[in-house]
C-alpha cells in the first residue's frame, strides 16, 4: 500500500510544482505508532521553505489537491503538519488473503531482478581443516542472501570458494611426509590432518621445508599434487556431510587452486597496464594514494597470494556469468583485502568492479564477550556445535512429548537445532558481533528460532482442530488484533525488498518474529474454534501459517507441523 500512497502524494505535489521522485517521497513516509493516526503519515515540515508556507497549511492544501480518497483508503486527513492515510482495512484483508492463497509459496516474491545473474560467494572453509565455527556465519548469512535474491527475481550463482591453496598446503604435505600415518588418515582424515597442521605450526624449523613443498606444489610436482588431491577429496566429502545436515546447497564448488594457472595471465595484464612495482623482490600494486596501502601480488620466491587468485577468480566469474553483482560474504577482517582487490580491478579497466561487494559480518563472542574461537585452547568445530544444539533441543522436546518415537525425536531436534542456530545469528544485523549462546538460542520462548517454529506448529494445530477446511477472504468485521495481523501479512514483500536492498537478512528475521508475536496476540484475544468468525479466522490462521513458512524459508529454516 505504500506504493499507492507515494503515487497519490506525487500527483498532489506536482500540482504545487514540487517534483520529487518516488524514492524521495518514500523516505519521508512514516508509520504512526497508533492506528488512530492512520496507517501511513506524510510530514510536511521539509516543504515549508520551498512553498513558503506553514507545514500545517501545506498539509491542508495537499489534502485539497488529492480530492476524493481512492478506493483503497477509508480516509485521508490533514492533521496539523501531517497527512494521515487510513487504509480500507476490510478491503486490505480481502485482497491480502486472496493473494496469499493464490500465490502460496510464491507470496512476497517479485521479478525485480528479471532473472539476471548474481554471484554469491560464501562459506568457503579451508581444505584439510575441520569445518570450524569461524565459517558458520558466512554459511548462514550467504545462504539466506542467496534465497532473498532469488525471491526478488535474480538468479543467484552460489559459489563455495574453498581455501585449497597456499603455504599451509606446503606445511601439510611436509608434515604428512614427516610424521603422518596412512592408517590414521583413512580412519579420521580431517582429524589427522588437523593434528599434523597444529604440529607443523608448533616449531619454526618446519617453516623453510614447508615453503619448499608449496613451491613444488605450484610447480606441479607429482608427489605434491597426489597428496594435495587426497587431502582435497577427503575434506570436501566431510564438508558436504555437514552441508547436507544443515540443508545448505551450492551451485559451484571452486577452489583457489583452479586459479593458480590463471595467475600468470593476471600478472601479465598488471604489467602491461603498468600497475606492478617491485619491492624487496616481491611484486606489488601500490594503492597508498587511495589510502589502501600496498597489495602484494607475488612473493619474492615466486609463489602467489590470495589477492592474485581473487583477481583471477573475479575476472573468470564475470566472463562466465555476466553477473549483475558479485557478492563476497566474508568476515570483516578481510575488509582491506577486498577493498584492494576491487580497486585493482577498477584500475585494470573493468567497469563491473563497481558491482563487486564485500558483504562482511562481525564475530561470534562467548558469554563473557570474548572471541568465540576456542574452547579450552581447542578450535570449536561445527559438528560439535550442531551435536550440542541438537542435544539441548532433544531435552526440551522430550519434556513436552516424552512418548515421542526416537526417529521422530531426532527429526524434530535437528529442525529445532538448525532453527535455533540460524535464527540466533540472522536476527542480528550481520555487521555486528554477536553472543553465541546455545542455551538461549534453543529456548522455546522469546526472540528465538524455536519460538517461531512453535508459532507455526500452533497454527497447524488450530487448523487440524477446526471442522472448516476451506479458506476464504470473506468477512463482516475486523477486531484490532485481526487488523494488526492483516497489515503485517501485507508487508511481507516490503520486508523482502528491504532485506535485499540492505543486504541484511535480519530484516526478514525481525519481520518473522514480529509476525509471530502478532499471531500469538491474535490467538489469545480472538477465539478461533467455535467463534462466529471461525471461517474468516481459520483463513487468517492459514494465511499466517503460509507467510511465516515463506519467511523462515528465506532464512534457511524448514517448518515442522508439530513441536
Amino acid at each position: 500500500m505504500k506504493e499507492e500512497v507515494v503515487q497519490i502524494l506525487k500527483k498532489a505535489l506536482a500540482k504545487k510544482d514540487v517534483k520529487l521522485s518516488n524514492e524521495e517521497i518514500e523516505k519521508f513516509i512514516e508509520v504512526p505508532k497508533s492506528f488512530d493516526l492512520g496507517d501511513f503519515a506524510f510530514p510536511c515540515f521539509f516543504l515549508a521553505s520551498k512553498l513558503r508556507d506553514s507545514p500545517d497549511q501545506i498539509a491542508t492544501e495537499l489534502r485539497k489537491e488529492i480530492g476524493n480518497a481512492p478506493l483503497e483508503f477509508e480516509d485521508i486527513q490533514a492533521v496539523g503538519p501531517y497527512l494521515n492515510f487510513f487504509i480500507d482495512r476490510k478491503a486490505l484483508a480481502r485482497s491480502t488473503l486472496k493473494e496469499i492463497f493464490q500465490r502460496k509459496d510464491n507470496y512476497g516474491k517479485t521479478n525485480l531482478g528479471k532473472n539476471e545473474s548474481v554471484v554469491i560467494e560464501y562459506s568457503s572453509p579451508n581444505i584439510a581443516k575441520p569445518f570450524g565455527i569461524g565459517h558458520l556465519r558466512s554459511t548462514i548469512i550467504g545462504n539466506s542472501l542467496s534465497k532473498i535474491y532469488e525471491a526478488t527475481g535474480y538468479k543467484p550463482i552460489r559459489i563455495n570458494y574453498l581455501g585449497d591453496w597456499g603455504t599451509q598446503f606446503g606445511k601439510l604435505i611436509y608434515g604428512f611426509n614427516e610424521f603422518g600415518s596412512q592408517a590414521k588418515l583413512n580412519k579420521d582424515p580431517i582429524g589427522h590432518l588437523y593434528e599434523i597442521y597444529v604440529k607443523v605450526n608448533s616449531n619454526e624449523k618446519y617453516e623453510e621445508p614447508s615453503r619448499e613443498w608449496f613451491k613444488k606444489l605450484e610447480d606441479e610436482d607429482p608427489d605434491a599434487i597426489r597428496l594435495w588431491k587426497t587431502f582435497h577429496e577427503l575434506s570436501l566429502s566431510a564438508f558436504q556431510e555437514i552441508y547436507k545436515e544443515l540443508g545448505i546447497t551450492f551451485d559451484v564448488y571452486q577452489g583457489e587452486s583452479m586459479y593458480n594457472k590463471n595467475m600468470n595471465n593476471v600478472l601479465k595484464e598488471l604489467v602491461d597496464k603498468k600497475l606492478i612495482k617491485k619491492s624487496d623482490g616481491a611484486l606489488i600494486v601500490d594503492l597508498k594514494k587511495y589510502n589502501l596501502g600496498v597489495s602484494i601480488i607475488q612473493k619474492s620466491d615466486g609463489t602467489s597470494l590470495y589477492a592474485t587468485r581473487d583477481l583471477a577468480a573475479a575476472i573468470d566469474r564475470q566472463t562466465k556469468y555476466k553477473a549483475k553483482e558479485m557478492i563476497y560474504e566474508v568476515g570483516q577482517e578481510q575488509k582491506l583485502h577486498f577493498q584492494q582487490v576491487f580497486k585493482i580491478l577498477e584500475l585494470m579497466g573493468y567497469s563491473w568492479a563497481k558491482d563487486c561487494k564485500h558483504v562482511y559480518h562481525g564475530l561470534y563472542l562467548d558469554k563473557s564477550g570474548k572471541k568465540f574461537s576456542t574452547r579450552k585452547g581447542k578450535t570449536v568445530f561445527m559438528k560439535e556445535i550442531l551435536d550440542e544444539t541438537k542435544e539441548f533441543a532433544r531435552v526440551e522436546i522430550k519434556k513436552r512429548l516424552p512418548k515421542l518415537s526416537k526417529k521422530e525425536l531426532e527429526k524434530r531436534s535437528l529442525a529445532v537445532a538448525i532453527a535455533a542456530i540460524f535464527y540466533g545469528d540472522l536476527k542480528n544485523t550481520r555487521t555486528n558481533d554477536i553472543i553465541f549462546d546455545i542455551e538461549r538460542f534453543v529456548s522455546f520462548e522469546g526472540d528465538t528460532g524455536p519460538y517461531l517454529l512453535y508459532s507455526y506448529a500452533r497454527a497447524s494445530s488450530i487448523i487440524k482442530k477446526s471442522k472448516i477446511k476451506k479458506v476464504t477472504n470473506t468477512l463482516t468485521s475486523l477486531e484490532t488484533k485481526e487488523t494488526e495481523l492483516v497489515i503485517k501479512l501485507s508487508k511481507f514483500n516490503e520486508a523482502i525488498l528491504s532485506a535485499k536492498e540492505n543486504l541484511n537478512p535480519a530484516i526478514i528475521a525481525n519481520y518473522a518474529y514480529q509476525l509471530s508475536q502478532l499471531f500469538n496476540e491474535f490467538y489469545h484475544e480472538c477465539p478461533v474454534i467455535g467463534s462466529k468468525q471461525e471461517q474468516f479466522r481459520i483463513s487468517l490462521v492459514e494465511a499466517f501459517r503460509q507467510v511465516i513458512k515463506n519467511a523462515l524459508a528465506l532464512l534457511g529454516i524448514n517448518t515442522i507441523e508439530e513441536m
